[in-house]
């Protein structure tokens, strides 16, 4: 149990921090070059991790499907996310982006038919959309951008939750490190192109070039591992249960670094959030065997 508390605690740690490093970075660099700096790091960590262990020839073998679904696993959400972290704080972008498995309840149901729509998940799924607008509505200063952002960011749990139904076929015969590698490949070369032509003029400070190397390492790569790590020692749902830490973790990198205010409804939507997670995603119906939580990275 401590190893396992250890792995939990870090990984919310370090996804967590993901949302305030996306603050400071923004200062000086748009979007989508921030996100495709990030991404062209991860893939060169991710791809020397390969090579390191000898099996970069895996990646020939994967097919054009799994470099392709890195578009909506990971280019448009993270562009997402950093576009909607231009009008909201880090904490409130942490907690919009937790309905993520709210989304993956509801698509598996009405898209996919793996799912039956039962009451607690539609009790569950309706609880975390009020949250959401509890949320739109707590935040310090609410207006038209703030609304807009604070809707990018639920997108990006869309985005999310559509590209892990689609990924599930690609994991059976896909290993967890190869499958990463090549959807960061995919979205790298389809949005560095983009984050060029926004690039800034001058070179960026230290701390926006430090926060990229950050998510870039440590926010994708090091999550990534940590969460396989997590999958093969624990399984997928005590793993998932990182969902729920990753919104308190990044109230608490916003409150005390970065002075952002924390107000009673934030927590009050935040709890209505993670209710309707627990209930969407099947974690307190009366069952011995709850499913599998899906984490949402940052």
């Amino acid at each position: 149990m401590r190893a396992y508390l250890t792995l939990l605690l870090s990984l919310a740690a370090v996804w967590g921090s993901s949302y305030m490093f996306i603050e400071i970075a923004l200062r000086d660099l748009e979007p989508t070059t921030l996100m495709a700096g990030r991404l062209l790091i991860a893939s060169v960590f991710l791809v020397g991790l390969m090579a390191a262990r000898g099996v970069l020839r895996r990646l020939g073998r994967v097919g054009w499907r799994a470099f392709a679904l890195g578009l909506i696993n990971s280019a448009a959400p993270f562009t997402l996310i950093a576009w909607g972290q231009k009008h909201i704080d880090s904490g409130v972008a942490a907690i919009a982006n937790a309905t993520m498995p709210l989304f993956v309840a509801t698509l598996a149901i009405w898209l996919a038919h793996s799912e039956r729509a039962t009451g607690l998940r539609i009790v569950g799924i309706v609880l975390g959309l009020i949250g959401v607008g509890v949320l739109t509505g707590a935040q310090p200063e609410v207006d038209s951008w703030a609304v807009v952002g604070t809707l990018a960011v639920v997108a990006a749990s869309v985005s999310y939750a559509l590209a892990g139904l689609l990924l599930q076929r690609q994991t059976e015969r896909i290993d967890a490190l190869t499958l990463s590698t090549a959807t960061i490949l995919g979205a790298t070369l389809a949005l560095v192109p983009f984050g060029l032509v926004q690039a800034p003029a001058d070179l960026p400070g230290w701390e926006a070039s430090a926060s990229v190397l950050v998510l870039g390492i440590a926010g994708t790569g090091v999550g990534i591992l940590l969460f396989m790590k997590m999958l093969g020692d624990f399984g997928a749902f005590r793993a998932g249960l990182v969902t729920y830490l990753m919104p308190i973790t990044a109230l608490l990198y916003g409150a005390l670094l970065l002075d952002e205010t924390i107000t009673a409804w934030m927590v009050v939507g935040l709890a209505l959030i993670l209710a309707g997670v627990a209930l969407g995603s099947g974690l307190l119906r009366p069952s011995p065997t709850p499913e599998a939580v899906e984490p949402a990275r940052p």
